[in-house]
C-alpha cells in the first residue's frame, strides 16, 4: 500500500504547485446535488473528463484529469480508511480536496468548487503553508 500512496500524494503536490494555494473562495449557500458515487471512469465521465490512469492498485486508483474547468487529480478508493489515511496525509501539501464517498478530487479553488456542482461532496482545504509570508 505504501508505494501507491506515495505516488499518489506526489501527484497531489504536483497539482498543488501548478494550481496554487490559490485565495479564499466564497462559501455562498449554492445548490450541492447528492454526492456522486461509482468507480474512476464513471466519475470522470460525469466532469467531463478523459482520466489519464497514473496508479491503478486493488486499494487505490488515481488519474489526472483536465476538463473545461482545469487540471485536477481524480482518485477513489477501496476503504473508507484508506481514503481517510490518504487525505490527511494529502492535505500536508495544500491545496483544495473534494470528498465524496471513496473518492476525492483534488485541484485548484475554483477547479474543486466547479466540480462540486456536478459531483457534490464536501469541500476541505489542506495546510496553508504561505499564511505568514509577507
Amino acid at each position: 500500500m505504501t508505494r501507491p500512496m506515495l505516488a499518489v500524494t506526489g501527484a497531489v503536490a504536483a497539482v498543488v504547485a501548478l494550481g496554487g494555494c490559490g485565495s479564499g473562495g466564497r462559501s455562498g449557500s449554492e445548490k450541492v446535488p447528492a454526492t456522486a458515487t461509482g468507480s474512476l471512469e464513471s466519475l470522470a465521465a460525469e466532469v467531463k473528463c478523459k482520466p489519464n490512469i497514473q496508479t491503478d492498485a486493488d486499494e487505490i486508483r488515481q488519474a489526472i484529469c483536465r476538463n473545461g474547468d482545469g487540471k485536477f487529480i481524480l482518485a477513489t478508493f477501496a476503504t473508507d480508511r484508506g481514503q481517510r489515511e490518504w487525505i490527511n496525509d494529502a492535505k500536508d501539501y495544500g491545496g483544495y480536496y473534494l470528498v465524496g464517498r471513496k473518492w476525492v478530487a483534488v485541484g485548484d479553488d475554483g477547479v474543486v468548487k466547479a466540480l462540486r456542482g456536478t459531483l457534490g461532496g464536501d469541500l476541505e482545504i489542506g495546510t496553508d503553508h504561505h499564511a505568514h509570508s509577507g
